[in-house]
């Protein structure tokens, strides 16, 4: 990895960082598959470590959480017996938002279990300094995993979306239409006007535009969790510390205070790689 230059490395993470495939970057940056996939990991990880150093004391008011899915190696019907389940097949990312700052303060990739939701929520709790108000859609695990992440010291409610009967035929990709929602207060004192989910299921949009293996209908799936895991670190770092929100007219990371300046691209390959 070393005889690629620092321009090089920043080339090629750019280009992965604005979701475009492995071998699209391949043929772009005239750089082997395989190195581009070291690359990719070897930041990855280096962001994921440089997120848990950084995101501490956070001052939030308000979280919005949700969790998108993906899937590993094949889909999850097509998983068999012999299979390792924990390496294939559906792979969720718990994702949090600061809907002030867009700010992404913890998240979790793995499988969609009350284990992990308790595990996301204890997280996100450790990195926060003061009393939240949390939003979430209405996924059963989370009310326990707030309980036991937060206690009493939370402000919780739930966005219910109940969706108007179609009929799913083929051709049809659209999802459907909301006929109406509820918000539903689950612990302390949320203000109703803050429990929509609204901002969190914008960012899951975001992640399936900027990262290729959440891509739906295509075949850039992740072919190892590794590698699935390290894109979401390198997706969320990058989000964070790089790139400027267009109403914020900077990045999450400055206008939440944990960075007093814009980072650039190759400032975050070079803090990540050796």
């Amino acid at each position: 990895m070393n005889r690629i230059s620092l321009a090089r490395r920043t080339q090629i993470i750019g280009a992965l960082v604005e979701g475009n495939s492995i071998r699209s970057t391949e043929r772009m940056t005239e750089t082997h598959r395989d190195t581009i996939m070291r690359l990719m990991v070897e930041v990855g990880n280096g962001c994921a470590k440089l997120l848990d150093e950084e995101m501490h004391d956070l001052p939030c008011k308000r979280i919005q959480v949700d969790e998108i899915w993906a899937y590993v190696g094949k889909k999850q019907r097509q998983v068999s017996k012999d299979d390792d389940k924990t390496r294939v097949g559906d792979q969720w990312t718990f994702v949090a938002i600061d809907p002030d700052t867009k700010l992404i303060p913890s998240y979790l990739v793995g499988k969609r279990s009350k284990s992990n939701a308790i595990a996301f929520m204890t997280d996100l709790s450790e990195r926060l300094a003061n009393r939240v108000q949390i939003s979430s859609d209405a996924l059963s695990s989370y009310v326990d995993a707030v309980e036991q992440a937060f206690g009493a010291d939370v402000d919780y409610g739930q966005a219910v979306k109940f969706y108007e009967a179609e009929p799913i035929g083929p051709g049809r990709y659209s999802p459907p239409k909301v006929g109406r929602s509820e918000r539903t207060a689950i612990a302390g004192a949320p203000d109703r006007a803050h429990i929509p989910t609204s901002m969190i299921e914008r960012q899951n949009l975001t992640m399936r535009m900027s990262m290729r293996r959440f891509t739906r209908l295509t075949n850039g799936f992740s072919k190892k969790v590794e590698n699935h895991r390290a894109a979401v670190g390198l997706h969320f770092a990058h989000y964070n510390f790089v790139r400027l929100h267009k109403t914020l007219r900077t990045t999450p990371a400055m206008a939440a205070g944990v960075s007093s300046r814009l980072w650039s691209l190759e400032e975050l390959v070079e803090a990540t790689t050796k």
